[in-house]
């Protein structure tokens, strides 16, 4: 571009765009430059503020039209047609030459905001040359009337555009037999950068800010979240019960202190979350499955002294008797304390709060403590989670970069508010794609669920493989005909429901695997990069080292570190001291606990718990696989497996079924028909009626491995 025109248009595109470049990076030797592709500016956006003058890729069908030729006319540029086989040893030619070169891999502007498909040229170009690629980041210009988005998307005229230029990166040429392979693989490494590129170009901000910035993107009229309760609030009515419930469940606490929160998942807890967060409280959110002894040790461990519920909710869900006399905490009924929301506090929320919600919420920063989770207990006591606001929204930040989340999603979420993976994918996502949510109090409601997801056009649902196993064997063939989406989390994957899921349904399950500590998302298979069997990819910022383990020849112990990573641990040993999170690889490092195995194209698949492998006949054997022979002989039904210790034999496996029919022989035939190890054949299998489950759909090893030690002793 002419330098005296890119400073013209730099500066016309910053008094209406407010445009700016962030990062700053020269080419180092051969570079493409990469970039998404959001509006038809996109290449002026570029070329009026990269430090240097490059080389634009154009397309044969845009050089052709006329206002294209007269902008091109101020740039160097080379038409190529991408049908053509000469067309890649053109661009090769080109940086080989030194020249800088700008592309943008996708090939056509965003439908859906979220970045499209990669086409393999351009990484196999850069690949071959030797060159390095340097991200650019753009935001903002699919708000513009130059977007392509769809009619419903709001536009205004001179949207906030942001481009973030990333270092440069080398791409080598992929290992591979084939040419075919070698691009897809090439392809695949620039799909990476692109998506590190958009998650580091993210802004730091906190919940409260996301949902009022939402507000003032789509409206307080837009349709936001629906419950049971049949009434479909819009981000206005949201907006207005946060700031409500913020301040009057702040007239009986103290900033910085830890709530708790025992409340059904419907839009006042969303609502009274967010505004808690707002007052700068934190919400503790509590498991109302754990029992009196599970409530009052989360009280002790994170020093809650306050505990908001609601007694409709507690009569409803029978937890009266558990409730009665409780001490550990203060327990406030929000039908008694809405009294206290006087006429002073209706005039603040009419006259002002809602004209001026920045200045009505005390804001927290995004590195503040957001909320205190704990976890399932489902293999020892429950552990608080301190996760900030920055942690939470960074995973949501990952999950965006490789899962296209449209505006015109509906999240169906059943999963309980005081789970991560409920309260994080269900609820924080979907409020900053701007996507409407159904709220459903119980996971467990196996014919209801899918009427929802049919009646209420739902495209997005978040479950545990049990669930989903349960709603396919109720769904009629048709209820899933909106969905996207499935992604299963929490436990492992069952294949009989990956197959019936496809067989009736014609769905593929996308399987994802996190922890609480991880708010909660660590990998996912994607529609980019799905490999069965596995949990996906590492979201990207996400670092993971495997740590050997004695006995273990293939994997390792998973550690990881990244900005989702929790803030610490409230223990049952030093109850409201927050414990950072620390592994042998150093602070900040969090051990996930698994045995995992990745291959070279970074995907992950789950061995076991290190805690689930049991020592027999000097072999180290994952009850993981031992449940998995079980599923092989016996399908339909659900099993799991504990250890006990003998002192002649030292460990034995027990296998729990609710499969009356099942017995060793079975078993033994099973593991021969899939080529797995004679020795995880349980030496005992006990028949019972139901197998043991926690609130959110996970096995109870607890109390099985309780279960296993009693009859041990028979």
């Amino acid at each position: 571009m002419i330098p005296v025109a890119r400073i013209i248009i730099r500066f016309i595109l910053r008094l209406l765009f407010r445009a700016e470049l962030r990062g700053y990076s020269r080419p180092a030797g051969r570079t493409l430059i990469v970039s998404n592709h959001q509006s038809f500016i996109d290449g002026l956006l570029i070329g009026a503020f990269l430090p240097f003058a490059p080389t634009y890729l154009v397309h044969t069908t845009i050089a052709a039209k006329l206002h294209f030729k007269i902008l091109l006319s101020f740039i160097d540029h080379l038409v190529i047609d991408s049908t053509s086989p000469l067309a890649i040893k053109t661009v090769i030619a080109l940086l080989e030459s030194g020249a800088p070169v700008v592309i943008f891999p996708e090939g056509r502007i965003t439908v859906t905001g979220s970045r499209m498909k990669i086409y393999d040229g351009p990484a196999f170009a850069a690949a071959k040359s030797g060159a390095h690629v340097l991200p650019i980041h753009i935001e903002g210009p699919k708000r513009s009337h130059f977007s392509r988005m769809p009619p419903d998307y709001p536009r205004r005229w001179f949207p906030k555009i942001t481009l973030t230029m990333h270092a440069p990166r080398p791409l080598p040429m992929p290992e591979a037999p084939r040419a075919r392979d070698r691009r897809r693989l090439a392809s695949e490494e620039l799909r990476r950068i692109m998506q590190d590129a958009e998650f580091e170009s993210r802004e730091e901000t906190t919940i409260p800010d996301v949902l009022l910035s939402v507000v003032k993107q789509f409206g307080k009229t837009r349709p936001f979240i629906e419950d049971i309760r049949g009434k479909e609030e819009t981000f206005g009515d949201v907006l207005k019960m946060t700031l409500a419930l913020g301040r009057l469940t702040a007239k009986w606490t103290g900033e910085g202190e830890r709530v708790g929160v025992l409340m059904p998942t419907a839009a006042p807890t969303a609502a009274m979350i967010i505004g808690m967060m707002g007052m700068r409280r934190v919400p503790a959110m509590l498991n109302y499955t754990s029992g009196r002894e599970g409530l009052e040790n989360a009280c002790r461990i994170a020093e809650i002294k306050t505990i908001f519920a609601s007694r409709a909710f507690i009569e409803k869900a029978k937890l009266t008797a558990m409730m009665e006399n409780f001490t550990a905490a203060r327990v406030m009924y929000l039908e008694d304390v809405r009294k206290h929301f006087g006429i002073f506090d209706k005039l603040w929320l009419i006259l002002y709060a809602l004209h001026f919600p920045k200045a009505a919420m005390k804001r927290p920063r995004p590195q503040d403590m957001a909320v205190v989770l704990f976890t399932s207990g489902s293999e020892g006591k429950p552990k608080g989670v301190a996760l900030s606001h920055s942690a939470i929204l960074a995973n949501c930040a990952q999950s965006r970069a490789v899962i296209e989340i449209s505006h015109r999603d509906k999240f169906l979420n059943a999963l309980p508010l005081f789970h991560s993976f409920g309260l994080v994918a269900g609820l924080v996502l979907p409020l900053v794609s701007g996507a409407r949510i159904f709220l459903y109090p119980s996971p467990l409601h196996y014919r209801v669920i899918p009427e929802i997801l049919y009646d209420r056009d739902c495209t997005v649902l978040f479950a545990t493989s049990t669930f989903l196993g349960n709603y396919a064997r109720f769904a009629h063939a048709y209820d899933f005909y909106r969905l996207r989406y499935v992604v299963s989390g929490a436990e492992k994957l069952s294949e009989e429901v990956r197959r019936i899921y496809f067989e009736k349904f014609g769905m593929r399950i996308l399987e994802g695997y996190g922890a609480t500590e991880c708010s909660p998302i660590i990998s996912v298979n994607t529609p980019n990069s799905c490999e069965p069997g596995s949990v996906g990819e590492p979201l990207p910022g996400i670092e993971c080292k495997l740590m050997p383990v004695e006995g273990i020849e293939t994997g390792g112990e998973l550690h990881v570190r990244g900005p989702n990573v929790m803030m610490g641990y409230f223990l049952d040993r030093a109850p409201g001291v927050l414990q950072p999170p620390q592994s042998q690889f150093g602070a900040g490092w969090y051990d996930t606990g698994d045995i995992v195995t990745m291959n070279s194209r970074r995907h992950i698949t789950i061995q076991g718990r290190l805690k689930r492998f049991a020592k027999v006949a000097g072999e180290m054997v994952s009850l993981e696989v031992v449940e998995r022979i079980a599923v092989a002989a016996s399908p339909k039904r659900m099993h799991a497996s504990a250890t006990v210790k003998e002192e002649a034999r030292g460990e034995s496996i027990v296998l729990f079924t609710d499969d009356p029919d099942l017995r060793r022989e079975r078993l033994l035939a099973a593991a021969h028909q899939n080529g797995l190890p004679e020795f995880a054949i349980p030496r005992r299998v006990i028949h019972l009626d139901k197998v043991p489950l926690l609130g959110n759909g996970k096995k109870d090893y607890v109390k099985l491995q309780a279960m296993a030690a009693e009859a041990a002793k028979k």
